[in-house]
């Protein structure tokens, strides 16, 4: 398990550490962090010793980002665009709806959130300029899909090294720009009650790299 932190939160997360508590705290956002299940990892955050039956926790907290870290996509958003686009009369490739997708994800957004409550209008947006396609009923038919944890799976060793983090006594939280639907997403990937915390943006309304996001971490673990 690699030892990382968020690039661009981790001056933010310092600052909020130092308000609230001076306590051994890593956060992850890239995927392969929490693939792998070696305990010799100085990341891992916890250590087996003997013959394996005791765990010593080297960390007392652990932030875990939602979206293409513990939540990985079913299969290529744009795939699932196209598929759902053709009850619609869709006609643009994947490779338009792909390049569209991350023009229109990455684009300033003039609100302070981009997800307020269920994220409908950036979503939306987003759908549309990917897409080419405005309308409603298929907007809301792709928002549907992506609100049920048949959409994304948990990566390799990850429910494994949750339970592992648990069980060394490390505090768990989920911190996350997402919306209202990302509680339900954990909840259908069995791993909701896992966590000491999940702070989602929509929810305390502040986005990473906020300081004020892990300061509402922080407050709700400790």
């Amino acid at each position: 398990m690699a030892a990382c932190w968020t690039r661009n939160c981790n001056f933010s997360l310092y600052r909020a550490l130092r308000k609230h508590h001076r306590v051994p705290l890593i956060t992850c956002k890239l995927p392969f962090c929490i693939r792998s299940s070696s305990s010799s990892s100085p990341a891992f955050m916890a250590s087996q010793t003997g013959s394996g039956s005791s765990v010593k926790r080297r960390y007392d907290g652990f932030l875990l980002d939602a979206g293409g870290t513990l939540l990985q996509l079913a299969k290529p958003v744009e795939e699932t665009y196209a598929e759902i686009g053709k009850r619609y009369g869709l006609t643009a490739t994947t490779t338009d709806i792909k390049q569209g997708f991350k023009r229109a994800f990455s684009a300033p957004w003039p609100e302070k959130l981009r997800y307020q409550g269920d994220g409908r209008p950036f979503w939306k947006l987003v759908v549309s300029e990917a897409t080419g396609c405005a309308r409603d009923d298929y907007f809301e038919e792709v928002y549907e899909y992506f609100a049920n944890g048949y959409a994304w799976h948990l990566p390799d060793g990850a429910y494994e090294t949750i339970m592992c983090l648990r069980d060394a006594g490390v505090k768990l939280a989920v911190v996350s720009n997402f919306d209202t639907r990302l509680r339900k997403l954990l909840k259908d990937l069995n791993v909701l009650d896992l966590f000491d915390a999940v702070v989602i943006s929509s929810e305390v309304g502040f986005e990473k790299p906020d300081a004020k996001i892990f300061e509402a971490a922080l407050g709700n673990v400790w």
